[in-house]
């Protein structure tokens, strides 16, 4: 009898869903491990990351079959079902996405895309850079129109203090959010490979996956 990793395999991660997958992965962790000591690094890693959740967004609308979020996209109840089924050894094998990885996918978008924005919205507070410098400056032009200089400085400082600490707050609990999602995706990974005898992750790699059962 041949074992699963002799078995013909089926095409079913598409190219934008194999190198978004690990463009965010090498993104994410560059960024989070330069923070301000490499500023320039950061900044730039965390672009990438952002370019790569954006286009896993649109691709989940438009991309093939199983990148579309209509394919793998589950209620909480199919999610509970196929976790209290891995408990039991029971679970349902999913070609794409199971109900619970889907979850995971729908959080970890969610998370990153708040990481990203909150880390550009405050850069443009701090450095006066990034694709958000625009909006805030032109917040502050309209301000200027209507207070006198000597009020304009002393409340623009306040608010920008303000503002960046809140912008600090948000982007580093979102950060450790993420990373707390991506241990537990790392974990599932794991115990869904061991469940149903196959490698999600050189599935992730390769695109390929053994058949349906």
């Amino acid at each position: 009898m041949s074992t699963s990793d002799e078995q013909p395999k089926v095409k079913v991660w598409d190219p934008l869903v194999r190198i978004g997958h690990w463009m965010i992965v090498i993104g994410f962790f560059t960024a989070y491990l330069t923070g301000d000591e490499l500023l320039g690094l950061h900044v730039w890693a965390g672009y990438a990351v952002a370019i790569a959740v954006v286009l896993r967004l649109l691709w989940g609308f438009v991309g093939t079959k199983h990148a579309r979020f209509s394919n793998f996209v589950t209620g909480p109840r199919a999610v509970f079902r196929y976790l209290s089924g891995i408990r039991s050894g029971s679970a349902k094998r999913y070609l794409g996405h199971n109900p619970a990885g889907a979850a995971m996918i729908l959080a970890l978008l969610f998370s990153l895309t708040i990481t990203t924005v909150s880390g550009m919205a405050l850069l443009a507070v701090e450095d006066g850079r990034g694709p958000l410098a625009g909006i805030i400056s032109v917040q502050t032009a309209n301000d200027q129109s209507s207070t006198s200089s000597v009020q304009l400085e002393r409340g623009d400082d306040e608010r920008g203090e303000g503002s960046e600490e809140l912008l600090e707050g948000v982007h580093s609990a979102f950060t450790y959010l993420t990373l707390m999602l991506v241990a537990l995706h790392i974990f599932g990974v794991i115990t869904s490979s061991l469940a149903h005898k196959e490698s999600l992750v050189t599935a992730m790699v390769t695109g390929r996956k053994r058949p349906d059962d």
